[in-house]
């Protein structure tokens, strides 16, 4: 899947070029210049969603962490490289929609089963409520925007995600470089579900999987709030969740 855009695609080269003369950029994930993604890399990020269980949740991830995923992702977290924002969402849209059609699946077995199964079509499954992971303070001021967040709302997905239905209860460490234990540790009772997820089917989104810590405690206060998880979506998983 590539991105889309509403302009041909020679008057949208030619924007960009013009744009890469006033703004000189280099792309995010090899350096080649005038491109905030070049086409090679574009092409690296083209999602082929894949389903891990993490316990009871069942996660979708659009790439693997590594390679250009991984150079365009640290680019666009660690170094503020925002202008690889619209590549990245065209890959976690795919992800959003396996898991929404998993959902939509899920749903109709069980009417059926139940023998209330209505045969049209707009009846097979409501759409889920995205559910974002909280950023920590500390990540908030150095970054100055939320990473998924900002991904999401250039995904083209209909249902927007409800701000603050999650929030941490204390400040929690950076995670990088800790192992799987210390990360559930490190998340463990740190978060709290609003109110208002309360008889809502919810999708958690994140950008990157590792151990599935911090997706495993979200889900958690989520359900403490008389919400459900149907799933979890994401740009991207480590080597270590898909090995």
């Amino acid at each position: 899947m590539t991105t889309t855009n509403l302009l041909p695609p020679a008057v949208h080269d030619a924007l960009l070029d013009a744009a890469a003369i006033l703004l000189p950029v280099r792309c995010a994930g090899c350096a080649a210049p005038d491109r905030a993604v070049c086409d090679r890399c574009s092409l690296a990020l083209e999602a082929h969603p894949s389903r891990t269980e993490l316990g009871s949740l069942g996660v979708w991830a659009a790439l693997d962490y590594e390679g250009v995923a991984r150079a365009v992702l640290l680019a666009y977290k660690e170094r503020g490289r925002t202008d690889a924002a619209p590549a990245l969402a065209a890959a976690l849209r795919p992800a959003v929609v396996a898991a929404q059609r998993e959902h939509a699946a899920v749903t109709a077995a069980t009417a059926a089963t139940a023998e209330t199964a209505d045969p049209r079509p707009s009846a097979r499954g409501s759409a889920l409520l995205p559910v974002l992971i909280p950023s920590t303070r500390q990540a908030w001021r150095t970054r100055g925007y939320h990473p998924t967040g900002l991904v999401l709302a250039r995904s083209r997905i209909l249902v927007p995600p409800l701000w603050h239905a999650l929030r941490l209860t204390r400040q929690t460490a950076d995670q990088a470089g800790m192992s799987g234990a210390a990360r559930a540790a490190n998340r463990e009772a740190s978060m709290v579900a609003s109110p208002r997820l309360r008889g809502r089917a919810c999708l958690l989104v994140d950008d990157i999987v590792t151990t599935g810590a911090t997706l495993l405690e979200a889900a958690k206060a989520i359900r403490s709030a008389g919400g459900t998880v149907a799933g979890a979506a994401a740009i991207a998983r480590t080597p270590l969740r898909s090995g």
